[in-house]
């Protein structure tokens, strides 16, 4: 009997401890609910243990062949380009192991129905859904692929449940910003609006988006706002990064690169065409090849 390809879960890093354990939390669960699979998880930046660090774990347990699923919503910059250097340069520091690289995790109808439920805890029983408008908030990126992927999924979670509208925003790099999608949503004659984190877990910019939304709401006594939680660690959620395993292990492949800034001259980011791709480098992360520091696509964080 063949022994399956580990599974290798790259998360993007936090700052916030909380949101990092959650991370951790998650990876564990996953090795608790598959106990013949050997998993392993780490970040590309801001917390440990680094990318390469959860590679040396499963080498060292005896691993040859794993298959990685980025822990992310959309495809950005390091879904694209970061990860897949941060492998290419894992292969070099062990020789004989093999990998696959799965997609993201992407508007999946599982996590739309995880969508559906946080807004249903946050908005009253008594009010009329046809009465309500979300305002989905995405991290933001400088990739315009990236961002049209949350407006996606705004669609996605509109679509058939009734909502007045579902509006998109973005925390950083982006527009429009949390107070311009509140007052997008104000223009468009919104009276209730649940301000929804397109965010797995706990961190600083899911914090962010719920103070700059309660400072809003505080200028706007006329409007009620609430709150919506993170996607969190649902049944759901490790379901569907085992879909993305099962997907990579098979070869089916589907990732976005009809509109891939470094595929195709988008207006405005023409530059991008073409260019290699290299990896982040963790501050943590101690290994052999730290004259690669420069980043060959440029993105902020």
């Amino acid at each position: 009997m063949t022994t399956p390809p580990a599974l290798l879960i790259a998360g993007h890093g936090t700052r916030d401890d909380a949101g990092a354990e959650a991370f951790r939390d998650f990876v564990r669960e996953l090795g608790r609910r598959h106990p013949g699979l050997p998993v392993a998880g780490g970040f590309i930046e801001l917390s440990p243990p680094p990318l390469g660090e959860a590679v040396a774990e499963l080498v060292e347990r005896g691993v040859r062949r794993f298959a990685a699923v980025p822990l992310m919503l959309v495809s950005a910059g390091h879904a694209k380009g970061d990860i897949p250097a941060a492998l290419a340069r894992e292969k070099e520091r062990h020789p004989g192991i093999s990998y696959t690289y799965g997609r993201p995790l992407g508007p999946h109808p599982a996590l739309l129905r995880v969508l559906e439920r946080r807004l249903a805890e946050a908005v009253d029983p008594s009010w009329d859904l046809s009465e309500v408008t979300v305002l989905l908030v995405g991290r933001g990126s400088t990739d315009p692929d990236a961002n049209a992927e949350v407006f996606k999924a705004a669609r996605l979670l509109w679509e058939g449940r009734g909502y007045a509208g579902v509006e998109t925003a973005f925390v950083s790099l982006a527009a429009p910003d949390v107070p311009g999608g509140l007052d997008r949503c104000a223009r468009l004659g919104a009276r209730r609006i649940v301000v929804l984190p397109y965010f797995l877990f706990t961190g600083i910019l899911p914090d962010r988006v719920r103070r700059q939304t309660a400072a809003w709401a505080a200028a706007r006594p006329d409007t009620e706002v609430r709150s919506a939680d993170v996607v969190g660690p649902e049944p759901e959620l490790l379901d569907l990064v085992m879909e993305r395993y099962e997907e990579a292990v098979k070869g089916d492949l589907r990732m976005n690169c009809d509109s891939c800034v470094y595929r195709i001259a988008l207006p405005g980011f023409e530059d991008k065409v073409g260019l290699p791709q290299q990896p982040h480098f963790h501050p943590d992360d101690d290994g052999h090849h730290h004259h690669g520091h420069g980043h060959a696509h440029s993105h902020a964080h």
